[in-house]
């Protein structure tokens, strides 16, 4: 079980399922809502417990994010229909126990920084 939080702590979350797929998304819309780099993994929207107030914003006619109406931190991310819920890892309280199995949307990364040529790339998902 992972326990997280957003930064002023009025939106809290528990991941009770399985977690999987940790990845790292370099896309456009996930560089300006986090200000680099989205590290998230997947869990079975069942699987996560979310409390307070978290809002969403269409951010394409694919998926919404959720972050914290207080302080900004911005939490999830989820594909319209798609059963399954993303949430921040760096949001978890603690340790993980998961190590980034991917890097995403590579092409479209930023131009000052490098991500290491043993990590494992995609352009696009894959």
């Amino acid at each position: 079980m992972l326990k997280g939080s957003c930064l002023c702590g009025d939106v809290r979350f528990t991941v009770t399922g399985q977690a999987f797929d940790p990845a790292a998304c370099h896309c456009s819309q996930c560089r300006k809502m986090s200000g680099h780099v989205w590290a998230a993994a997947i869990v079975a929207e069942d699987g996560i417990e979310i409390e307070g107030e978290v809002r969403w914003f269409a951010a394409s006619p694919r998926a919404r994010r959720g972050f914290c109406p207080r302080c900004g931190s911005s939490l999830f991310w989820q594909e319209h229909g798609s059963g399954n819920m993303d949430f921040a890892l760096g949001a978890v309280d603690g340790p993980t126990g998961m190590h980034l199995g991917r890097h995403i949307f590579t092409e479209d990364k930023g131009d000052y920084y490098d991500i290491a040529q043993s990590e494992p790339q995609q352009e696009g998902e894959g």
